[in-house]
C-alpha cells in the first residue's frame, strides 16, 4: 500500500512541476510543499527499512548480497534526490522555465531509480520478510514511519495510503488505527485529503485538457 503512494506521487510530480506557468511563484511554492511532503515520507520509509529490516534479513535470511543490493539502490535514489534538491529551491523562488524543466527531468530520473527498487523489493524482499520477520517486526516499520510525521501531516499521509487501497485493504489498515484516529479520519481526514488533492492536482486537468 505504501509503495503505491510512491509510485503514484513520483509519476505526478514531474507533471505537476511542468504544469506551473512560468513565473507563477505562488503555484510553485504550493507544489514545492507537496514535493517536500513526498520527500519526507520517502525518507522515513527508507530509514525504517535501513534500521529495522535490512539488519534482520542480513542476520536471519543469510542473503547479504540481496541486502547490499537494496542498500545500493537506496544510495542511488538518494543520488537522484540530491539533483532534485539542487533545482527545487531555485524553481520555488523564480518558477522560471529552465529550473522548471531541470527539476522535472530530475524527478523523472528519480522515478526510474525508485521503480527499479520498488519492483525488486516486492519481488525479492517481501518473500524473505514473510519468512524471517514476525508480524510485529514488520508492522513496526510502518508504525514508526507514521509516528515520525508531523502531527498536521498524519491525516494527509493516511489519505495518500488509502487512496488506491481496495475495500479490504482499507478496512484492514483502518482497523490497525486507534479509535480516535479512525474517528478523525472519518470526520475530518477524508475531507482534508480530498481538498489537498484538488489544490495540488486540479490544474493538471486544465493544462493537460483532461
Amino acid at each position: 500500500m505504501v509503495h503505491r503512494v510512491f509510485r503514484r506521487e513520483s509519476a505526478l510530480l514531474p507533471r505537476l512541476v511542468r504544469a506551473v506557468p512560468d513565473g507563477d511563484t505562488d503555484r510553485a511554492a504550493r507544489i514545492a510543499v507537496h514535493l517536500d511532503d513526498y520527500l519526507m515520507g520517502l525518507h522515513h520509509h527508507h530509514t525504517g527499512e535501513d534500521e529495522l529490516i535490512w539488519p534482520l534479513l542480513r542476520e536471519r535470511a543469510g542473503d547479504g548480497e540481496l541486502v547490499a543490493r537494496m542498500e545500493e539502490q537506496h544510495a542511488e535514489i538518494d543520488r537522484t534526490l540530491a539533483v532534485v534538491g539542487q533545482w527545487a529551491p531555485a524553481w520555488r523562488r523564480e518558477a522560471d522555465l529552465i529550473a522548471r524543466e531541470e527539476l522535472a527531468l530530475a524527478l523523472v530520473e528519480h522515478r526510474s531509480a525508485l521503480l527499479v527498487h520498488l519492483d525488486d523489493e516486492e519481488r525479492l524482499v517481501l518473500p524473505l520478510v514473510a519468512e524471517h520477520l514476525t508480524v510485529a517486526e514488520w508492522e513496526l516499520v510502518g508504525r514508526r514511519g507514521l509516528e515520525e510525521l508531523p502531527k498536521d501531516k498524519v491525516l494527509i499521509a493516511l489519505g495518500a495510503i488509502l487512496e488506491d487501497a481496495t475495500p479490504q485493504e482499507r478496512a484492514y489498515f483502518l482497523g490497525k488505527a486507534p479509535l480516535l484516529g479512525r474517528l478523525l479520519w472519518h470526520t475530518l481526514g477524508r475531507r482534508q485529503y480530498a481538498a489537498a488533492c484538488r489544490a495540488v492536482r486540479g490544474p493538471l486537468h486544465v493544462v493537460e485538457g483532461r
